[in-house]
């Protein structure tokens, strides 16, 4: 009978959050999905069409522009944050005094609503009486304001607010790898007179090996998916330069404004859009999966 108990208690444990996934994840999903094959545009019948929403998408020229947009988004976003975060985090990781308070300090960002930091981040970066115009006219760098959120700036502007958003998640990832690094291979490496960079590149990097390859993983995911700061500050536009994948799916779910995107609900084509850029983020997580495993095999 005690085996028994004992036996069914991870399934017991598990069951609750089990539940939450099916009911919150896996439910959507398949709810959205059934629609593929319809025309539906969110009121009265349902209307049979096979496989036009996936033919009209093939032909959806600003749906393969956003796609274009969110692989520039990702890039600029995973090339920024990670080194960033990994040399935060190795300066953290010395016995620095404040340096909890600095973690803490650098970790905000990412407890901080997106809506929130979206709206602080348009005080700052307004093209007309911003913070960051301000200061860059005073000091003379510029002599007229700069419109962060047109049509020349307005991705490198969301990449950079993505960016600070990002850093202080994946420092503490980087962290917590770094501290499960033994202290006496950095000893060794001392006494064979290795200097900092030496121990960083030939003793850090090697063994943050596979906590590396997982944040990589987690960070490829997350930049692919992510909009919420862009359906803020700039509802995709302007003429379509912030468009993102995820973002032009919401739209069709939930149509927010005229700017740059659709404006009538198209719960089917929504869902042909949404099946689509779920296959794409996952062909390529599981590109570099594939990758990072190869690279492994050569090493060993």
């Amino acid at each position: 009978m005690k085996n028994r108990k004992h036996a069914l208690a991870p399934y017991i444990l598990t069951f609750p959050s089990l539940f939450l996934t099916l009911a919150l994840s896996i439910y959507p999903i398949g709810w959205a999905m059934r629609y593929m094959f319809y025309s539906y545009p969110g009121y009265g019948k349902m209307t049979f069409i096979g496989f036009d929403n996936f033919r009209r998408l093939a032909s959806d020229e600003m749906y393969w522009h956003s796609v274009l947009n969110t692989l520039v988004y990702a890039a600029g976003k995973i090339v920024l944050t990670l080194p960033i975060a990994l040399i935060l985090a190795v300066i953290l990781n010395q016995r620095l005094r404040g340096r909890h308070l600095l973690r803490a300090i650098y970790f905000l960002p990412t407890v901080i609503s997106t809506a929130v930091m979206s709206v602080v981040f348009y005080v700052i970066f307004n093209s007309y009486n911003g913070i960051l115009n301000q200061y860059l006219v005073k000091y003379g760098i510029v002599h007229a304001n700069v419109d962060w959120l047109g049509t020349k700036f307005a991705m490198l502007t969301m990449i950079i607010i993505a960016v600070w958003g990002a850093i202080g998640n994946y420092m503490l990832l980087f962290l917590a790898g770094l501290q499960n690094i033994p202290k006496d291979v950095y000893e060794s490496a001392a006494i064979d007179g290795a200097n900092g960079w030496k121990k960083f590149f030939y003793v850090t990097v090697p063994m943050l090996g596979p906590v590396l390859q997982m944040i990589v993983l987690l960070a490829i995911t997350a930049a692919l998916k992510g909009y919420e700061s862009i359906m803020v500050l700039t509802e995709g536009g302007p003429i379509g330069k912030t468009e993102v994948m995820y973002l032009y799916v919401y739209k069709l779910f939930f149509p927010i404004s005229s700017a740059g995107g659709a404006v009538q609900q198209q719960i089917g084509y929504g869902s042909a859009v949404g099946f689509v850029s779920a296959l794409i983020v996952g062909i390529v997580t599981l590109g570099y999966f594939y990758l990072s495993r190869r690279l492994n095999n050569l090493q060993d």
